[in-house]
């Protein structure tokens, strides 16, 4: 039986002593096909999608194709197709970059950020989610201060469906463990300075002793695309 929001604290408190490989079949036996996962293909989500494929292979993944990812990023994505055989689709947004900046003169990642992400990540994820009952992120409490109280297993108020995050109690050491021990494809870009890795136009390599996600949106506040916040629409949109 599917759980109502009123049980859901006390099913992650629960999950705090499982591992990542039993959350996720949990979640996978509890809402089957109304499960799907949206991946950027950082690190933990390259994670995630090994764990997953011991699973099932059956379950929908998909990237928000911002129009803006990395070379690097998408041939990634192409390696864990190869190596476990789920298909991990594309969604992108309705208007094209090209469209998108025309009607504003030019980019707006740099002017704007936050409506760059809100119309090429929020919106399209909104979208895509359709339909579905619970998802996937691979947010960890150690990467932000905004992350720190993230459950395992919660009522996700932005999209209106169950947020399964397996990894959340894991470790940066535990992340790149598993990694390394079962062979997992990742972003080479992770070996060049990058720990967190977004758009292009708003993704730096990091110095030595910086925060993992201190090359994005670099000499900004802004720290989250807006996925994982409740309250961050642009002024433009509200």
């Amino acid at each position: 039986m599917k759980p109502t929001e009123e049980q859901l604290p006390a099913i992650s408190a629960e999950m705090e002593t499982k591992t990542p490989q039993e959350i996720l079949r949990w979640g996978w036996e509890t809402y089957g096909d109304k499960l799907t996962m949206a991946t950027a293909f950082g690190a933990e989500g390259c994670a995630i999608i090994a764990m997953l494929a011991d699973i099932t292979k059956d379950i929908y993944l998909f990237n928000l194709n911002t129009g803006y990812q990395f070379p690097e990023t998408l041939a990634t994505r192409d390696r864990l197709i190869e190596k476990y055989g789920i298909p991990i689709h594309l969604v992108g947004a309705v208007q094209s970059v090209a469209d998108m900046e025309a009607e504003h003169g030019g980019p707006i990642y740099g002017s704007n950020p936050d409506l760059c992400c809100h119309n090429r990540k929020v919106v399209p994820l909104s979208s895509a989610l359709h339909g579905f009952e619970s998802w996937i992120s691979a947010i960890r409490r150690d990467q932000t201060p905004e992350r720190a109280q993230t459950p395992i297993v919660g009522w996700d108020r932005k999209f209106q469906l169950v947020k399964i995050n397996p990894l959340a109690n894991w470790s940066k050491t535990d992340l790149w463990n598993y990694i390394l021990d079962n062979d997992v494809p990742y972003n080479p870009m992770h070996d060049q300075g990058y720990p967190s890795i977004g758009c292009w136009p708003c993704t730096k390599a990091v110095g030595a002793g910086e925060d993992d996600r201190a090359g994005r949106w670099a000499g900004t506040a802004k720290k989250e695309c807006g996925l994982h916040v409740l309250n961050n629409e642009p002024a433009a949109v509200r």
